[in-house]
């Protein structure tokens, strides 16, 4: 216990002084560690636990002691053990969280496996194989700017492609949010093989964007909702691995638990509600709440 014989060493050496110097010393020192400790306990990082040496100053032997000195000193090991106790208990937390999300990104990996080896198959692909004949242009700005890509439709139907070319594209001079917000209006108006191509223009010219955390949930949606939870879950999982930081990290990691319920992969499932709750227990049981209770329940998680 390297932190107990740093503080006790130097109480024990402090005991000549005056009572009453000793116990502002050793209060204030004390006091600034639990700041200290609490400062980290708000922080979540690796390798929770710091290093201690080994104090030079070894506890001599006193012969007499204050009735006050010993209560400092009394004072001052319980509230060192509680500060190794809630050290141990950081550690403990910040390794099993590492562990979980080593246990998940194995499995997921076994799971993108399997689904390569079916890539070919007629019911789902990975990536689109219709090749279109006709494409809808979203109509030019005010300012005269055309998009920078093509819209292309997933059909040769001219409805359809009178119905893309009538969703309005924003144009505020912002390239990432006309290109997100255009991305989502396709998304709402059920035009998902569009709106696909146009968030992954975005995500790919813009992967540092700050809002970057909401192309890619939605790039994973606009998957999910097209009938394809396997290329979800790829996009959902990189949405959440690259920045878990993001404020659409917990979404993902909700909708990575829906995609991988539709492909039977349930265990997977629950294993990702898990880490939402433990990782995002604000959004588990806040925004996210009703979403997680009821995907939850359709895996039939415990």
């Amino acid at each position: 216990m390297y932190l107990r014989r740093v503080i006790l060493g130097g109480a024990a050496f402090a005991l000549s002084a005056p009572a009453i110097a000793q116990d502002a010393n050793i209060d204030g020192r004390v006091g600034k560690l639990e700041k200290e400790m609490r400062a980290v306990q708000r922080q979540v990082f690796p390798n929770g636990a710091g290093k201690f040496i080994e104090p030079d100053i070894q506890t001599p032997t006193a012969t007499t002691t204050s009735a006050s000195s010993t209560t400092a000193t009394v004072d001052l090991t319980a509230r060192v053990d509680a500060l190794e106790a809630q050290l141990a208990t950081l550690t403990g937390q910040v390794e099993l969280q590492g562990n979980n999300m080593r246990g998940l990104e194995g499995r997921l990996k076994a799971i993108e496996t399997q689904l390569a080896a079916r890539a070919a198959s007629p019911v789902e692909t990975i990536v689109p194989t219709a090749t279109p004949t006709a494409t809808a242009t979203a109509p030019k700005s005010k300012g005269g700017a055309a998009p920078t890509k093509p819209v292309t439709t997933a059909k040769a139907n001219p409805a359809r492609v009178a119905a893309v070319a009538a969703i309005e594209r924003p144009a505020s001079g912002d390239a990432f949010e006309d290109g997100y917000n255009y991305g989502y209006r396709l998304w709402e108006a059920k035009f998902y093989p569009e709106s696909q191509a146009t968030l992954e223009e975005i995500v790919a010219k813009f992967p540092k964007h700050r809002r970057a955390s909401y192309a890619r949930n939605l790039l994973g949606r606009a998957w999910l909702d097209d009938k394809k939870p396997a290329t979800a879950v790829k996009v959902f999982y990189e949405n959440y691995k690259a920045d878990p930081r993001g404020d659409r990290a917990p979404d993902s990691l909700l909708f990575l638990g829906s995609a991988l319920t539709d492909l039977g992969k349930a265990a997977e499932a629950c294993e990702a509600f898990g880490e939402l709750a433990k990782a995002y227990p604000d959004a588990a049981t806040g925004r996210l709440a009703e979403r997680l209770t009821s995907s939850k329940t359709r895996a039939k998680c415990k």
